[in-house]
């Protein structure tokens, strides 16, 4: 059998752009290609559950533009699913004047990204929020939410399966072969659960996107750098100081968020993440360790750049993944009561960052289209919220040949 699209990866965003796919195309032939035992394995099935609002991004960008519909689109798509959320809101805390003064900022990016009910507020309107809270200003975000994206995917592969897709388990692709067919040029994905042939491929591969789009021949003009999250739980006893979400100012500098106080949808409450290098593109221990992987970032001429260029930042985070004490002090700025007891290590998480030739972090989403393959290159947090309208954006990439 020939498909109309493959997809490789079966994270949330390919599965939702095979559900939608399969609901615009009724008649499309399309098959999920996922190399591990299940679904929603990696980078979908290890991050923080929350339903971001669209407040950080550059108004225009692609992640503004997808996050606060995607926003809304998640929490209906989880009320009409049966899917566990919650929409608690957060507060983005200031710990001093410079601080405060970026919420301005902020605050003004998101009215312009379309986010409704945003108020500063003074140090006693935010503790009657969040009363443990330290800080002294705050932006409350009340669109903000929570909810178990390993559900939300596990139900787009469930949609997409009853609408005709195919989902295929330990399918890793080892390499591509152009073939020719009475139907026209096709694609022979080679996978370790046999070939399968498909007029057009769409690479969701994720920690592995550049890897796959070499494999086609492509060159993505970046590199994939994994990044590992690293996070404590807060004790039990503890876990009512954070009633919602308390983030810090981000800095301006980097694409990532900085340590924050997630509550989950199950009940517990987390702190973090780091942001550490990881020495293997899955690597979510700090013993996790391949060498090829590990040489092929040190090697590469972008990942050198930007350590050159960030290599003290780099620094503080690493010494705060190995010292609980400095991981707690950086928690105390936002919740300046907690103790080394209040906390214990928790899960981690590895987010594919995408770095390009000149050492810049790649901060929106990419997509690159080549010949029969659509390459789904950086589409780090927030896609997980804007799952939905990322997987419309790539199916208007497909050619009409292919669809129609």
């Amino acid at each position: 059998m020939t498909y109309d699209i493959a997809v490789i990866g079966g994270g949330i965003v390919g599965l939702s752009f095979a559900m939608q796919a399969t609901a615009r195309f009724p008649g499309l032939r399309l098959v999920v290609l996922e190399k591990e035992s299940g679904v929603a394995r990696h980078q979908t099935g290890h991050n923080s559950g929350v339903i971001h609002s669209g407040v950080y991004y550059k108004p225009g960008s692609m992640k503004a533009r997808f996050c606060a519909p995607g926003a809304r689109e998640m929490v209906e798509f989880c009320a009409h699913n049966g899917i566990p959320h919650e929409v608690c809101g957060k507060l983005i805390v200031a710990v001093n004047p410079e601080e405060a003064s970026r919420l301005d900022e902020l605050l003004a990016r998101g009215v312009a990204n379309g986010l409704e009910c945003l108020r500063l507020l003074e140090r006693e309107a935010m503790r009657e929020i969040e009363p443990h809270v330290g800080g002294v200003r705050a932006l409350q975000v009340p669109s903000t939410g929570i909810t178990d994206y390993a559900a939300v995917a596990a139900k787009y592969a469930e949609i997409a399966v009853q609408r005709g897709a195919e989902v295929r388990t330990g399918a890793a692709v080892v390499g591509f072969e152009q073939s020719r067919e009475e139907s026209g040029n096709v694609v022979v994905v080679r996978t370790r659960a046999g070939d399968f042939s498909a007029r057009y491929v769409v690479n969701c591969a994720g920690l592995y996107s550049d890897r796959v789009a070499r494999l086609a021949g492509d060159d993505p003009e970046i590199i994939v750098i994994p990044f590992r999250g690293e996070y404590y739980d807060l004790a039990p006893t503890r876990q009512s100081w954070v009633r919602a979400l308390i983030y810090p100012v981000p800095d301006p500098r980097y694409p990532f968020l900085g340590v924050h106080f997630t509550r989950r949808i199950q009940g517990n409450v987390d702190a973090g993440p780091n942001a550490v290098l990881a020495f293997r593109r899955e690597g979510y221990r700090f013993t996790d360790f391949d060498l090829n992987e590990t040489m092929e970032v040190l090697m590469d001429h972008g990942f050198r750049a930007m350590s050159r260029r960030h290599w003290k930042n780099g620094l503080v985070e690493f010494r705060r993944s190995l010292s609980k004490r400095e991981f707690v002090r950086s928690c105390r700025r936002l919740l300046p009561d907690l103790t080394m007891e209040d906390m214990t290590p928790g899960t981690s998480g590895v987010r594919a960052q995408a770095v390009g030739a000149d050492g810049a972090l790649v901060d929106d989403f990419r997509f690159v289209a080549r010949q029969r393959f659509l390459h789904v290159l950086n589409v780090p947090s927030p896609a997980a919220t804007a799952s939905l309208p990322i997987g419309r954006e790539i199916l208007k990439m497909v050619p009409s040949e292919i669809t129609g």
